[in-house]
């Protein structure tokens, strides 16, 4: 998908063998301005201000993936129309 718009990725990171510290999120957090977590087919749009990190974990404690940021946005966990519509 990303190939296909043409879209240029900065910095990618494999979750699994380095997965982000809370550190790391809190930090992408104050980045931003807006979050868009993913969870299946349903996408909920937080203040990146008022998210918790908890928001952005999945059933297993770990942090959803991919996380995607263009500009003041972040996306975060995989919904193909959010994932379009960030693009």
């Amino acid at each position: 998908m990303l190939d296909a718009r043409g879209v240029t990725i900065r910095s990618e990171r494999n979750s699994r063998k380095e997965p982000l510290s809370d550190r790391e999120v809190r930090l992408l957090l104050g980045a931003v301005g807006k979050v868009v977590v993913s969870k299946g087919k349903k996408s909920n749009v937080l203040d990146a201000s008022k998210a918790k990190l908890a928001d952005l974990k999945g059933p297993t404690g770990n942090y959803r993936a991919p996380m995607v940021r263009k500009g003041k946005t972040l996306l975060v966990g995989f919904n193909p129309e959010a994932l379009e519509e960030l693009l």
